[in-house]
């Protein structure tokens, strides 16, 4: 089957740069590991760039069937968009208005995830506990009900991007300012949930599989939230992924509970990843949820995914088959021998620096 990896190397492919720029993208290994896994598995794969050109690019690589219209492939999404607040939508949008599947989630669904306020409101409908929060712009925005310390953090970034502990009303005023100086947009400020943190990868659809519980075990530092430098394995004392987690049997019960009652609330599909709070109290809270969660080899969702007996290369062909099985009912069809590359010209340097 043909498919395109679709991903963002760089910000241009555009009509003009408006706004913040992501800084999220997934670098040259993973990209290249997917690319690898797909010809492993007998898929006719390439990678191509999630911007301007897209369009034209897959009307060139995978043309409809002449004769029924209907799609002759599909993308592996890896593409968290060029600009703008809803990006993870971009790639989706454009490619349900042009008839060509995918992996992930829709724009739905991501839009869901992404806006973590919106995440917030489905799920306390749904019935999951999460931290009180506010949202500011402004020191005028300030809830002052809320307990401190609180967790600082931009509303529509991911990665840890911008997150920061604060303790009094000072830190927060200049915490939120620099949010909106630097990504332009609201600070969501939430209470400080003290206990453990574990993180619950998902896969499938209907069944969704919970795969093993990951603990961020801190050990003895003195920061016990995860931050960007943690989260890009920029820090000598980055937690340790423990994989299963040590959970008592209700409460591992209620967390599967749990993130099944998120993924139905956020519109999920094919794989994500949930980032939970255990308060000292014992019960869990959901901090958010990604719906692209990293497929980078020191991340939580590939320990877990390690443990539950995927390779990335198994774990890959498991994400299209069920992405293809939403579409058409059945796993993806493969050749029956490894593909080695795509001939076509436009293609055969898509992974140059």
């Amino acid at each position: 089957m043909k498919i395109a990896v679709v991903r963002n190397r760089r910000n241009e492919g555009v009509v003009a740069r408006f706004g913040v720029p992501t800084a999220e993208k997934y670098g040259r290994a993973a990209v290249q590991g997917v690319l690898d896994a797909l010809r492993t598995a007998g898929h006719e794969a390439i990678v191509l760039e999630g911007d301007g050109t897209l369009f034209a690019r897959l009307a060139e690589f995978m043309p409809a069937d002449p004769a029924t219209g209907r799609p002759t492939g599909m993308v592996f999404n890896m593409a968290y968009g060029v600009q703008g607040e809803c990006r993870y939508v971009h790639v989706p949008g454009v490619l349900e208005s042009i008839g060509v599947p995918y992996t992930g989630s829709s724009p739905r669904g991501h839009a869901a995830c992404l806006d973590k306020v919106l995440t917030k409101l489905l799920i306390e409908k749904a019935g999951v506990r999460t931290p009180r929060f506010c949202t500011m712009w402004s020191a005028a925005d300030f809830d002052e009900s809320l307990r401190f310390p609180l967790v600082v953090k931009p509303r529509h970034e991911s990665t840890s991007l911008g997150l920061s502990l604060v303790h009094d009303r000072a830190e927060v005023e200049a915490a939120v300012a620099g949010i909106v100086a630097t990504y332009g947009q609201d600070a969501l400020v939430e209470e400080y949930v003290d206990g453990r943190e574990v993180a619950i990868g998902l896969l499938g659809n209907d069944p969704v599989e919970v795969l093993p519980i990951v603990e961020l075990d801190f050990g003895g530092r003195a920061s016990r939230i995860v931050s960007k430098g943690d989260k890009f394995h920029k820090t000598d004392d980055e937690p340790e992924k423990v994989c299963p987690a040590p959970l008592d049997v209700v409460l591992e019960r209620k967390l599967h509970a749990l993130a099944h009652r998120v993924w139905r609330a956020c519109g999920c599909r094919d794989y994500a990843r949930i980032d939970v709070r255990i308060g000292l109290d014992g019960e869990p809270s959901v901090l958010e949820i990604n719906s692209m969660a990293s497929l980078g080899a020191g991340g939580s969702y590939m320990r877990a995914a390690g443990v539950a007996g995927y390779t990335f290369d198994t774990l890959v062909a498991e994400i299209v088959d069920r992405a293809h099985r939403r579409y058409f009912g059945t796993p993806a069809p493969r050749e029956s021998a490894p593909v080695t590359a795509y001939a076509g010209h436009a293609f055969a340097s898509e992974l140059e620096d």
